[in-house]
């Protein structure tokens, strides 16, 4: 029997999303779903926690990309509010900056409200649903930091709300769990490390004294 991979999602506040009417007359829908961590920029990680944060590292949507995956973009993540599908009504690409979506928006009241609603700037965040293909940790000052380096993509597409509910007791519990995922990861380095220290100081002192 096999076993999916849970889906996760992450939401991007504070970068506009943009609304362009094309040449036939349909409005594009653009933004970015997700981006890149870079150190000058706070923005440009996840903090879901005071004690998690998730970055995303440059390529995680290679793969997810160049095996043509299929992927709709969404409203609010609602499975009901399709705006578009790969590869004729929604774009992707992977840049410097992280995942960027165009959308063809629908000739519809959901695409004609959705367009409205970015114009007006009521809605200007946007998220991703994925699955976790490989991930590493890091723990910094009480801090765990989760790296995504490669995941299948689900969906895209502007949110109204791009912040997650901390007093969500199954967000805070699956947290949890992913900071003691990173604490573990963490020692079993550390002790990799130690212990490969140990064995070069055995070598160069075996050295010394044969």
């Amino acid at each position: 029997m096999s076993v999916m991979t849970p889906c996760e999602r992450l939401c991007l506040p504070g970068r506009r999303i943009a609304v362009e009417t094309r040449d036939d007359g349909a409005a594009t829908l653009t933004g970015y779903a997700a981006v890149f961590y870079r150190k000058d920029d706070p923005g440009t990680e996840y903090r879901i926690f005071d004690d998690l944060i998730e970055r995303i590292e440059p390529g995680a949507f290679r793969r997810a990309l160049a095996e043509n995956q299929d992927i709709r973009a969404l409203f609010n993540h609602d499975a009901s509010a399709v705006l578009g599908r790969v590869p004729e009504t929604l774009r992707l690409d992977e840049d410097e900056i992280g995942l960027r979506y165009a959308i063809v928006l629908p000739p519809t009241q959901l695409g004609r409200d959705v367009a409205a609603l970015v114009a007006r700037g009521d809605i200007t965040g946007s998220s991703f649903s994925f699955a976790v293909r490989s991930q590493r940790y890091d723990y910094l000052d009480g801090v765990a930091i989760r790296w995504l380096t490669d995941v299948d993509l689900y969906d895209v597409g502007p949110v109204t709300f791009p912040a997650y509910d901390a007093t969500n007791a199954a967000v805070r519990a699956e947290a949890d769990r992913l900071k003691a995922e990173c604490l573990a990861d963490w020692d079993r380095r550390r002790r990799a490390a130690a212990a490969a220290k140990s064995a070069v100081e055995a070598i160069a002192r075996c050295a010394r004294e044969c």
